[in-house]
């Protein structure tokens, strides 16, 4: 059994994740990004999901130069998508990939950091659906592609205000607590009757435009960089973690609210 609280040195063997197809939220930037070069160095197919095109290509662009399997580029805005965008991602995946193995819900948006008093009703429905719903109407899609792999993960991203909440943190706190209780639904009725595993992952303070934004004044080079993160993430997503099910684990030890 790996030691769950040091993720972050694990080590897969290489071409660890060769054949698996691992769909990624917020793929452009960020963690996101740094989960895509980093599940295809190590064999996997990455289908790509952000809202921006450019950066997408620009990863795609990366992965290619790596050497790595030619990834998939979605392009959808999680805001605004509806049942059928989902069902048809669904449908194209089984159409052209075969089987779904992973899926990291990474997309998110912080929202206002104020007081709840004086929180927009507009920003938190919008955290809230991008945050929270988008992870359920997606996972509910890509099941029949899930249930096709011969073993799925996925993996909710979570933070240290999901798990106990601070002042000012406002709908993202929220959004977070609901994506572990939604998490552990899904864990549970997985259980025993599923090849699917789902856990929640913090990636803990790292350096990405979220974590300037809701610590404007810290030094970024305090955080390490995401790509420094991803022991967790390879971990989860690798056959080394098949029976890890329901768990609330961290990319790192923790320093601060995410």
């Amino acid at each position: 059994m790996h030691n769950l609280n040091e993720l972050i040195h694990y080590q897969p063997a290489a071409k660890a994740l060769a054949g698996r197809n691992i769909l990624i939220t917020g793929a452009g930037d960020g963690i996101g990004r740094a989960a895509a070069l980093s599940f295809a160095h190590y064999g996997a197919t990455v289908i790509l999901l952000g809202r921006s095109e450019a950066k997408l290509e620009a990863v795609y662009d990366e992965i290619e130069s790596n050497g790595g399997v030619q990834p998939v580029i979605v392009t959808l805005d999680l805001d605004t998508a509806t049942h059928q965008d989902y069902q048809n991602l669904n449908n194209e995946i089984i159409e052209n990939l075969g089987a779904l193995h992973g899926l990291l819900h990474n997309a998110g948006i912080l929202g206002e950091m104020k007081p709840l008093a004086q929180y927009s009703e507009d920003t938190f429905a919008r955290v809230m659906n991008i945050n929270l719903t988008s992870n359920f109407l997606l996972t509910k899609a890509v099941l029949p592609a899930l249930q096709l792999a011969d073993n799925a993960s996925v993996i909710f991203t979570s933070s240290s205000v999901g798990r106990k909440s601070r002042a000012y943190w406002g709908g993202y706190a929220v959004s977070k607590f609901a994506t572990e209780g939604l998490m552990q639904t899904w864990a549970d009725e997985f259980e025993g009757t599923s090849n699917i595993r789902a856990n929640s992952l913090n990636p803990g303070a790292t350096q990405t435009a979220m974590r300037r934004q809701a610590y404007p004044g810290e030094t970024p080079s305090d955080n390490p960089g995401a790509d420094e993160i991803m022991g967790a993430y390879l971990f989860l997503m690798s056959s080394d973690s098949v029976g890890i099910n329901g768990e609330q684990l961290n990319a790192q030890l923790l320093k601060t609210a995410t």
